[in-house]
């Protein structure tokens, strides 16, 4: 075996060094035997004895015989190197043809897209790395929506970011909301970068947005100012790393640096309650690093660190300043944009809540005494207004003017006139984050028609729907809101044996549509007049009915159809002087019932009232139609 492998190696050296071509598979036969030899030669080695070598300088010790494997290993690497020069040649014998090159073959990855799915997530399926740059900076990217429910959401995003990137489609140009976060950057002192996306697009107009944001003071690099412009498209990946560099080196420029040392401070971006981890939030780190087992505080709530995640999930045992961070451990929900502040101790934590709590009932209860002042000098002005309007008048007046004022109060019974008096919606809102929930409440505070029917938010919170939310709809006679939160089956069926609504919805317009719905059917039902005929009045006479005479009109039915048991109306020049029922309906002298288009008839009112000729008389009918609020929530 040894002797054939070593022929087979010296026949393919021999085609080397006579200037031959050598094939690929002349090259693979050689690293095989190669290859086998060396396994060979080691084996053959290893049956070796060892064996005493006497040497008169030095005392005799065991040596073991290695085989010369370099040998075979330079050997190798001389014919791979050899392979290479030649495989780089063309071959110049004639007739020989070149064999077209082997396209690499496409591996194709299939990935399931799900509803919401964000970038991290479609990353994470298509096993891909999402914000590391080539020269190893990292940036964080705050994403905030672009729907106009969302401005509170955005005007946070401007004082915690460094650098705005301002995205403005380059089909649409400069649009409402575009307008709004130019003025949102503005107020933070953030400096723009400008993102035109979608520039791929045929009708795609980089230029015409450049030129529309210098009437809003953002002037581009093209036309002198400092605002760098990206063209860019999302959907193709272009010029995405442009971007990136074009905000580090922004950074760079404005020397943006951080404090890695002291106490942390930070910035919740969301916070939202996690059914197997209690309150969890978002955070920006600004200065310090945050470890766990630190004492913090936001708002009215404190936590002690117990877990911390960073974007992909992961658990982290630190956060250093700009790295974005899942923070567990708070007592309580805080406020999304509330400032994170670590305290020494977890004593202390609790005396900046409770003063906090405390500081914020005086200020409500300050508020409230301005406007309970407030309503009782109205009161109190509105009494004067009125005993000085009745001072001139006798006690008798005085009596007649108030029945009448208070009339059709009077008529109604106690329970009419408590509906009467006051319509409301108690509602519940529910929402998945802190964000999602400030935002529909945004909406809500623009509700104007509290003079149809009041609108009454009496609780407002983030997670699933609970058993106290079911408890406070019940109390309030309330309907419960959730966006995009969920309800375990014992609090649906609790909900249900208490009759109370709850109502789900993902999509922030599909609720506000579902509110106006419920806020419509609180309305009383408006009478709609459905026209059933017209007539004439083409001559007019009197009948004697017992003592009195009776003004009858003879008309002609023009459109439609009289029907003697539906109301009639009588107009004149345009105005209506008289609504009611017929007194008679006849067709010459027989009384009926329906009169059609193109027939004479005769008729008399149930008022006494002269006709001429000329009259307008309709025949129409009242139906009840479903009032719908009157107000406007921008959608």
């Amino acid at each position: 075996m040894m002797v054939i492998l070593k022929w087979m190696v010296f026949r393919i050296v021999e085609e080397m060094n006579r200037g031959m071509m050598l094939k690929l598979e002349n090259l693979v036969h050689l690293h095989c035997a190669c290859r086998q030899l060396h396994s060979l030669s080691y084996r053959k080695i290893h049956r070796t004895q060892w064996k005493p070598l006497r040497s008169s300088t030095y005392p005799m010790r065991p040596v073991q015989l290695h085989p010369q494997l370099w040998q075979i290993d330079t050997f190798t690497s001389v014919a791979l190197s050899q392979y290479r020069l030649l495989a780089t040649k063309e071959g110049k014998r004639p007739g020989k043809q070149k064999l077209p090159p082997i396209k690499p073959k496409i591996e194709r990855q299939e990935v399931k897209i799900q509803q919401r799915m964000t970038v991290q997530d479609l990353a994470r399926a298509m096993d891909k790395d999402i914000v590391h740059l080539p020269s190893g900076e990292k940036i964080t990217f705050l994403d905030t929506p672009g729907h106009a429910a969302f401005s509170a959401m955005r005007a946070r995003g401007t004082q915690v970011t460094d650098i705005v990137i301002l995205v403005v489609a380059a089909e649409d140009g400069v649009m409402k909301q575009t307008i709004e976060s130019i003025q949102h950057a503005k107020n933070a002192k953030v400096p723009i970068i400008l993102a035109i996306n979608k520039c791929d697009k045929p009708e795609a107009d980089p230029e015409r947005v450049k030129k529309e944001l210098l009437a809003h003071d953002v002037v581009c690099e093209e036309y002198g100012g400092d605002v760098q412009a990206v063209h860019m498209s999302a959907l193709k990946g272009e010029n995405l790393m442009a971007l990136a560099e074009a905000t580090v080196a922004l950074a760079e420029v404005l020397e943006l640096k951080a404090d890695s040392t002291g106490l942390v401070e930070g910035t919740i971006i969301e916070s939202r309650t996690d059914q197997g981890r209690g309150p969890v939030t978002t955070a920006i780190i600004q200065r310090g690093t945050l470890r766990k087992g630190c004492i913090l505080v936001a708002g009215k709530s404190w936590a002690k660190v117990r877990l911390m995640f960073d974007e992909n999930g992961k658990t982290v045992d630190e956060a250093t300043p700009s790295m974005p961070v899942e923070i567990v451990g708070w007592k309580e929900v805080p406020s999304a944009g509330a400032e994170i502040l670590e305290v020494e101790s977890e004593q202390r934590a609790h005396e900046v809540v409770d003063w906090r709590n405390y500081a914020e009932q005086q200020e409500k209860i300050k508020q409230d005494m301005e406007v309970i002042e407030t309503k009782q000098k109205e009161h109190k002005d509105a009494y004067k207004k009125e005993r000085e309007r009745l001072s001139n008048l006798t006690w008798r007046q005085r009596k007649a003017a108030l029945y009448k004022t208070n009339k059709h109060l009077i008529a109604m019974s106690s329970k009419e006139r408590a509906e009467s008096d006051r319509k409301v919606l108690p509602v519940i809102v529910k929402g998945d984050v802190d964000g999602s929930t400030e935002a529909i409440l945004n909406i809500l505070d623009s509700y104007n028609a509290d003079d149809e029917c009041e609108l009454d938010v009496i609780h407002f919170g983030v997670g699933d729907v609970s058993e106290n939310d079911i408890n406070l709809a019940e109390t309030f006679k309330g309907v419960i809101y959730g966006f995009n939160v969920n309800a375990n089956k014992s609090i649906q069926q609790l909900a249900a044996k208490k009759g109370i609504k709850i109502k789900f919805h993902n999509i922030i317009y599909h609720l506000i549509d579902d509110l106006k719905d419920e806020l419509s059917s609180k309305l009383p039902l408006s009478v709609v007049e459905h026209i059933i005929g017209e007539a004439s009045v083409l001559a007019t006479f009197c009948v004697t009915v017992g003592k009195s005479k009776v003004p009858v009109a003879g008309c002609r039915v023009q459109k439609g159809q009289f029907d003697r048991k539906l109301k009639f109306k009588l107009i004149r020049n345009r105005d209506v002087i008289w609504k009611g029922f017929l007194t008679s309906l006849k067709h010459h002298k027989d009384d009926v019932q329906v009169i059609k288009t193109g027939m004479d008839c005769g008729l008399s009112l149930d008022k006494n009232i002269e006709f001429n000729i000329g009259d307008e008389i309709i025949c129409y009918e009242e139906k009840k139609v479903e009032r719908t609020i009157s107000w406007d929530s921008g959608f």
